[in-house]
């Protein structure tokens, strides 16, 4: 019996162990029923090896390429930048691979094609957001539009190239303030670190080019906030979210969170939600 619970088991890797990525490798060190971490990646890897030496579970510290071999599935938590080098290896096996940096896919779109061509998946969780399940159903109809106010903190939005690119500077500014209005696929591009939940939103919903986005840097916030409108045939909805960050000020607690509900969805006996 013991050995057909194991054959059962989906083995997990994390590239990178960053902050969200230690977050989630600690959470499957303390266990959740039928996931197993067996590898993890990172840019330094004897502290890499010095850190997974700390868990029971004693990961393997990986390349994409072994990690791609030895898991089930492979979670990319890491600068946007490496998406490719992560998730091409494991989808060419026909591996599942979670995405948190999903703004990268609009410039990557052919992961998309070598998933569907090897037979792999890509999941993008829910993140910091909320509603996509929603969001999802709206769009088996007509969704007219999508729009969403974002604040966040000054500190989280700092170094953001589009802040850069414009010369905006809003180290010491007293209130808030916008700093870009455009579309999701934009925002990804000028926010790499930062606005993935709305391409997420975008992808749920009626793509990048038509989901609205605004951004406010506001001084008197300590949390990363979001406001969601969708007009559909089906529902109007609007949504709120306060998320707590994590030490990095661009990332808030639930993200590496709603990565840990999907990997328990994929094993459980009873799923909720869409």
């Amino acid at each position: 019996m013991q050995a057909s619970q194991n054959e059962k088991r989906k083995r997990v890797g994390i590239a990178v162990l960053g902050t969200v990525g230690k977050s989630i490798a600690k959470a499957l060190d303390e266990g959740i029923p039928g996931i197993e971490l067996v590898a993890v990646a990172a840019r330094n890897v004897d502290v890499a090896k010095e850190w997974a030496a700390s868990l029971h579970s004693r990961p393997v510290v990986a390349s994409f390429e072994d990690m791609a071999r030895m898991c089930d599935i492979v979670i990319e938590c890491a600068p946007a930048h490496l998406l490719p080098e992560i998730a091409t290896p494991a989808l060419t096996l026909g591996k599942q691979v979670v995405v948190l940096s999903c703004g990268a896919l609009l410039d990557n779109e052919i992961l998309i094609d070598i998933a569907r061509e090897h037979g792999g998946q890509i999941l993008v969780p829910t993140g910091a957001l909320l509603g996509l399940d929603a969001v999802t159903a709206a769009a088996e109809g007509r969704i007219t539009a999508v729009n969403m106010v974002t604040r966040k903190p000054v500190k989280g939005l700092l170094g953001a190239p589009y802040l850069e690119a414009q010369g905006i500077v809003i180290d010491a500014i007293e209130e808030k303030t916008r700093v870009f209005a455009g579309t999701a696929r934009e925002a990804a591009k000028g926010f790499p670190a930062n606005l993935n939940v709305v391409v997420a939103l975008s992808l749920a919903g009626i793509g990048p080019d038509r989901t609205k986005l605004e951004i406010w840097a506001d001084p008197t916030i300590t949390r990363n906030m979001h406001t969601i409108t969708v007009e559909s045939d089906a529902a109007m909805l609007s949504m709120s979210i306060e998320n707590i960050p994590t030490d990095n000020p661009k990332t808030g607690r639930i993200t590496a969170q709603s990565v840990l509900a999907l990997l328990r969805k994929m094993t459980s006996p009873m799923r909720v939600g869409t």
